[in-house]
């Protein structure tokens, strides 16, 4: 039976360091890079259960955020955020995810904070 809770689980600003970009500099220099992962599970148990297994590891989230964003360079970084959406969408059953990207050092000429990508993908629209 479908429950008619829902819970979201949020990592905010998780830190990483890669070689995104599609400048040299940035495949050679690399730079820091700030993600926000959300998600939602699933068909979550209802009455809900106080064990580690009804849930995504949000240990087990970061740990695939880290990963992806170090094995391999990608030249945008919407490509970062779908391969993370894929990987968490592949390891376990997720209703929607959210990955939001944040790029600090953005090599154009001009003044701003950080440059910003954000992917949804969300089963209930499909």
């Amino acid at each position: 039976m479908e429950s008619n809770k829902k819970y979201t689980i949020r990592l905010q600003n998780i830190v990483v360091y890669g070689f995104h970009g599609v400048h040299q500099e940035e495949k050679t220099l690399g730079q820091r890079f700030e993600i926000d992962l959300e998600y939602m599970l699933k068909d979550p148990p209802d009455p809900w259960v106080d064990e580690e297994n009804t849930t995504i590891s949000y240990v087990n989230a970061h740990k695939i955020v880290s990963r992806v964003s170090s094995e391999q360079s990608f030249n945008l970084i919407e490509t970062l955020g779908n391969r993370i959406i894929e990987e968490m969408r592949h390891r376990y059953p997720l209703e929607m995810i959210l990955v939001r990207i944040r790029k600090p050092s953005v090599p154009i000429q001009g003044i701003l904070d950080h440059v910003e990508v954000e992917i949804v993908w969300d089963s209930r629209k499909n």
